[in-house]
């Protein structure tokens, strides 16, 4: 390994153990590998920063934040969850079930796992507690159904994606998240079986059609969101870009005219928050793209490839090491700096071993999702201990049959191609 990426990863691991702000040490790191070689000038850092901004495909993330900002204030995960709640209410400990089915449309409707975490938990922890779960169990399931949301579409680390590949397809990225995502989820909900058998929690009532009729009606145009974004895309009505705008428009028309639970004095508070949000994003993404620049002129990608193939060639041995890989960098780094800087780096591995850019994306945003849940990086996972008022030391147990539940829809997305190939092909994307 030459001296400039010892200096690239000292550095980068060194601070960020620091707890430095994830742009500043992925820009800072670069500059001193850069600095090591002594063949390029510091200005190329701001170059490829510029560059890597500079993408139509990436004007959808700060639509998607603000649209999913209007969702979480307004009441639609309220009714998301009656209507959740309605089509479970029949099976024993039905609330743990109704947490991750209104995570997952939730997740479908915002594409953000943070909002899911927030606007669901601060409804359904309570309410789990009152029917007899333990705090700690309340938390948890809500922490890792809320990373469905990565893959449910619209999802904007799918955009990143594509924009880190090169322009990959959004559209058949989108319909390839949708049946690895609702897999997750019926993992997830698997886990919770488990414990409320172990438990002998009763249902909450019986199944009952009127009811669930009504919750539907009161739903419906929350739902309605998912088919209008995706159908456009798919019927080429408007581009994967434009579908965020109009998210945002449909998200104020329904909170603000129709739901009326968001006043308009509120509207200036949520535009500098997403404004905040999308800040923060751009930078790490700039900052990555520069990252991804150094660790090509050090050739990082040759160097890790060829530690990936000292163990052998293996289709299976090399992609369980991938995995690894990916949950110990999900651990330590955010979602969007991770699909910018390993993808340049595995996707050509992956690519000789027969995979497709579309099976990498969704295995790659599927592990990275369950770092939103782990220390010391996990967004979810610290917001959900806010929301429920949890502790990490007693939280960890009560996440294992979680994670091992993640871990296990992993392996099926790793190995199956078809879970998330087979909507596109069918669709002919």
């Amino acid at each position: 390994m030459n001296f400039a990426l010892i200096i690239l990863w000292a550095a980068f691991f060194s601070m960020l153990f620091l707890s430095a702000p994830i742009a500043v040490v992925i820009a800072l790191a670069s500059a001193l590998a850069i600095l090591a070689t002594g063949r390029e000038p510091l200005e190329i850092i701001a170059t490829s920063m510029a560059q890597g901004v500079d993408s139509f495909a990436l004007l959808a993330i700060p639509f998607f934040i603000l649209s999913g900002m209007i969702m979480g204030k307004g009441a639609m995960a309220r009714r998301l969850i009656e209507l959740a709640l309605a089509l479970v209410r029949f099976l024993p400990g039905g609330l743990a079930y109704v947490n991750t089915v209104t995570c997952m449309l939730f997740g479908a409707i915002s594409g953000s796992a943070v909002a899911a975490v927030s606007s669901i938990g601060s409804f359904m922890i309570p309410q789990m507690r009152q029917r007899g779960y333990d705090n700690d169990t309340a938390v948890a399931v809500t922490i890792c159904s809320s990373t469905t949301g990565m893959l449910i579409p619209p999802s904007n680390i799918m955009i990143v994606y594509s924009v880190a590949v090169g322009g990959l397809s959004i559209g058949a990225l989108f319909m390839a998240g949708i049946l690895p995502g609702i897999l997750v989820g019926l993992f997830l909900m698997l886990s919770s079986w488990f414990i409320i058998r172990r438990k002998k929690m009763g249902a909450e009532g019986k199944f009952d059609v009127i009811l669930l009729l009504r919750a539907f009606k009161r739903a419906f145009l929350s739902l309605l969101l998912v088919v209008i974004v995706l159908g456009g895309i798919l019927c080429g009505v408007f581009t994967a870009t434009e579908s965020a705008v109009i998210s945002v428009a449909y998200a104020f028309i329904l909170e603000v005219i129709i739901y009326r639970d968001i006043k308009l004095s509120e509207i200036p508070e949520l535009l500098m928050k997403s404004a905040q949000t999308t800040g923060i994003v751009m930078l790490i993404i700039g900052a990555s793209t520069a990252m991804s620049w150094v660790m090509t002129i050090t050739n990082a990608p040759q160097e890790i490839a060829r530690a990936l193939m000292f163990f052998g060639e293996n289709e299976f041995v090399l992609l369980l090491l991938i995995n690894l890989l990916l949950l110990v960098v999900g651990m330590f780094m955010d979602m969007t700096p991770a699909v910018l800087i390993f993808t340049p780096i595995l996707l050509p591995i992956v690519k000789e071993l027969g995979m497709s850019e579309i099976h990498f994306g969704i295995m790659m945003i599927a592990n990275l999702s369950i770092g939103l849940c782990t220390p010391p990086v996990g967004t979810c996972l610290f917001v959900g201990c806010g929301v429920g008022n949890a502790k990490m030391t007693t939280l960890a147990p009560k996440m294992v049959p979680y994670f091992l539940a993640m871990l296990a829809a992993q392996i099926l997305i790793t190995y199956v191609p078809w879970i998330s190939e087979g909507i596109p092909e069918l669709l002919g994307m």
